[in-house]
């Protein structure tokens, strides 16, 4: 199958340029067919489980998967999807909530970076730390004072990361007004989803055009060359994991992991102890 249609999709957001969420940016016309993306997808999640391995094995670097997206957008299914094929004891998955009263009382970096995954690990964010521009702004609860200063903040956090070894993929997952709107009428109508309905997404709903002009600002002030933003369509679920699971074949590959050599010292204790075996 020709990627070249993932490519375009795929392009790292420019921090100089016009970012616009619409809609119709939530979509991607002119993709395969569902049965040749999921065989796609199942190839990259082989690789990756492959990558993953050597990155453990290696143990100098860790990979963090940041996903941000509107209620509704595929968070939860995004990591079920991809992430399912990953040996389990190299992944953390840490879902940042409200703040506790003593996470309020540090800085509200301090309970992020406890959730870094530690080199030779994957590590995903369902939410993040850009929950601090996103819905402490829309929902004003702190004063434009504080978060506008926060994106400063996150951008020296992440480069931080990034000097210590970790490269974080940052995804935004795009959905449409309409998707998200079918997407919570199914929360409420199917028994096995409403634990998922909450009131917020309604009142969040609500204040869609504020958490456009959020997101847009985000992706414009954080798309850094350290750690990138890309938005990726997330109306067609197919679609959404096959792009996810690329930019984390793409990430691993380009660090390379190495499997360590076998220290010669050990490799001739352990020649000679075979050689006397019984």
């Amino acid at each position: 199958m020709s990627h070249d249609w993932a490519k375009g999709v795929l392009r790292q957001v420019d921090p100089t340029g016009p970012v616009r969420l619409t809609d119709a940016a939530a979509r991607v016309p002119g993709v395969p067919d569902k049965g040749v993306l999921l065989s796609a997808t199942a190839q990259l999640q082989e690789r990756l489980a492959e990558l993953q391995e050597a990155l453990h094995a290696d143990g100098r670097h860790a990979l963090l998967l940041v996903l941000q997206g509107r209620d509704a957008s595929g968070k939860d299914g995004t990591i079920k999807k991809v992430m399912g094929a990953l040996n389990p004891i190299g992944v953390r998955v840490a879902a940042f909530g409200p703040p506790t009263p003593l996470e309020l009382r540090h800085d509200f970096l301090w309970r992020v970076h406890q959730q870094v995954p530690p080199r030779g690990t994957i590590g995903v964010f369902n939410r993040s730390h850009y929950e601090d521009v996103l819905a402490v702004r829309v929902r004003a609860l702190a004063p434009e004072a504080v978060w506008r200063g926060r994106y400063a903040q996150i951008n020296a956090f992440e480069q931080m990361l990034a000097e210590n070894g970790v490269v974080t993929v940052k995804v935004l997952l795009h959905v449409s007004r309409g998707e998200q709107l079918a997407r919570l009428r199914e929360r409420m109508e199917d028994p096995h989803k409403n634990w998922k309905f909450r009131m917020e997404d309604i009142a969040d709903r609500e204040r869609w055009d504020d958490y456009t002009a959020a997101y847009e600002d985000a992706l414009r002030k954080c798309s850094t060359s350290w750690a990138p933003w890309h938005v990726v369509p997330a109306d067609d679920k197919a679609v959404r994991n096959y792009l996810v699971a690329r930019l984390l074949v793409d990430a691993l590959e380009a660090l390379a992991p190495q499997y360590p050599a076998l220290d010669p010292a050990i490799r001739s204790a352990a020649a000679a102890w075979y050689r006397d075996a019984h």
